[in-house]
């Protein structure tokens, strides 16, 4: 047996499959008062982000039981953003929940486990991803919410036909079931003759086979139900928090990040793409390197505050990206290329800004060579940038210290800080002070980015 088909089988085994179900309560009681499945949250419709995110958390299928919303969900996933994953659709009007045969069905349909969901909520891909590694034979995991108290505690009891108690209030529309159980759940419909499972969790919460999950162990395992607008708006704060790009300094952390959100409610608000965005920041950034050249002490601080302006914009083209699942390879070497064509702009406006006030010194020439030595380091630096990230993604480097070098690098050394140090030079009117640290570290960066992807760092592929 290959690798590949031993890969193939693990997945079939593992959590790969969800099935929503976008008309009715998860458990069969009465209906939740929720919002529309095509309510946007931060541009993007519940039942699209449900899909999305779950197709983002690694899921390979999804079955959707719909009732009569069937055509404007369809409609919704075809002009939202891509889904690559496939979708198969079962009118609930020929697979009715309370009928053995559906269960069946979905039994057929699926290997190893199954997420069952509603589409009335949001939730994080960091959640699911736990889901799919959580698994364990024989078991059901349900998601909660944690209680005023503290810890949700699941009620057990064997008598027949108890009423979920008000432990069981915190319990997310979000749980994940062995395949073995969908044909037991579907015993029960047929004896019961509702959707079965409520039913089937009262047996395995007596049996000892239900597992909780609660979601305030972590920040990132997050899940927010949508039933009103105070949910909703709760649930973009909530998205807008949980934002975080991958290469990020001190400085857009606690600084840019929380400007750029006013940003990119706006772009979403006007429907600006992320590559729009990023050509938005790009204009600003170039405009202030027209400003530097200038040389005046005023020019300079008013093309430090656009540079910076440039850098909390051009935090909102990933926030959007990530925000409406627009992201894309093309994307992100935009957005490096075009940071880089603005760094070069910037040092180049810069050089010529201090040589216009030195121009008849025997010092004239030196802002020009700096200038240019700076350019030279960033071209170079951003050649090897995109180096390590290829060796990365193809996980190709030889151990796992030459993996947390170009980490290292990446995220620490490569962002845009240095906008606010740019700042502080323009205010002591010491810009010639901050082209020496530009050359000077671009060429250093160069250097040791260099000796990160040195050829006995990488693994040599053989044909």
């Amino acid at each position: 047996m290959n690798e590949r088909t031993v890969e193939q089988g693990t997945e079939l085994q593992g959590l790969s499959t969800a099935i929503l179900l976008p008309s009715v309560d998860l458990f069969g009681g009465p209906a939740r008062p929720a919002l529309s499945p095509l309510t946007p949250i931060v541009g993007v419709g519940l039942f699209q982000r449900t899909v999305l995110t779950l197709q983002r958390a690694g899921i390979r299928q999804l079955i959707v039981l719909a009732g009569s919303e069937e055509d404007q969900l369809k409609q919704a996933l075809a002009r939202g953003p891509r889904v690559t994953i496939p979708v198969r659709w079962m009118p609930m009007r020929e697979f009715p929940l309370d009928d053995p045969r559906t269960w069946e069905s979905l039994a057929a349909e699926v290997r190893g486990y199954c997420l069952i969901s509603g589409v009335g909520t949001v939730f994080s891909r960091q959640l699911i991803e736990l889901l799919r590694h959580d698994v364990q034979e024989g078991h059901v995991i349900v998601v909660a919410q944690v209680s005023h108290e503290g810890v949700l505690q699941l009620e057990q009891t064997s008598v027949p036909g108890f009423r979920l108690g008000s432990a069981w209030n915190g319990i997310a529309d979000l749980m994940v079931l062995p395949v073995s159980e969908l044909s037991t759940a579907g015993q029960l419909a047929g004896e019961f003759g509702i959707v079965p499972i409520r039913r089937w969790l009262q047996h395995a919460t007596v049996d000892g086979r239900v597992r909780v999950l609660t979601t305030g162990n972590d920040p990132s395992h997050w899940y927010h139900p949508v039933c009103t607008p105070a949910d909703a708006s709760r649930a973009e704060r909530q998205l807008f928090s949980s934002l975080k790009g991958e290469f990020e300094g001190f400085i857009d952390r606690y600084f840019n990040r929380k400007l750029s959100g006013w940003f990119t409610r706006l772009f979403v608000a006007l429907g600006l793409s992320p590559n729009a965005i990023t050509i938005v920041a790009t204009a600003v950034g170039l405009l202030a390197a027209v400003i530097f050249g200038v040389g005046t002490y005023a020019a300079g601080i008013a093309a430090a505050l656009l540079f910076q302006l440039a850098a909390v914009i051009d935090c909102s083209d990933g926030e959007v990206a990530r925000l409406t699942f627009t992201e894309s390879p093309f994307g992100a070497w935009l957005d490096i290329a075009m940071d880089n064509v603005v760094h070069m702009a910037i040092f180049g406006g810069i050089a010529i800004g201090v040589y216009m006030n030195e121009v008849g010194s025997d010092r004239s020439w030196i802002p020009l060579a700096l200038g240019a030595a700076a350019i030279f380091g960033n071209i170079l630096s951003f050649a090897l940038v995109n180096k390590a990230q290829t060796v990365k993604i193809a996980s190709e480097w030889k151990t796992t210290v030459h993996a947390a070098w170009s980490d290292f690098m990446l995220k620490n050394v490569a962002s845009r800080d240095f906008s606010v140090l740019l700042l502080l030079f323009a205010l002591f009117g010491k810009l010639e002070w901050f082209l020496w640290l530009a050359a000077i570290g671009s060429i250093v960066f160069a250097l040791v980015m260099l000796w990160v992807i040195r050829p006995s760092a990488i693994v040599t592929r053989k044909d």
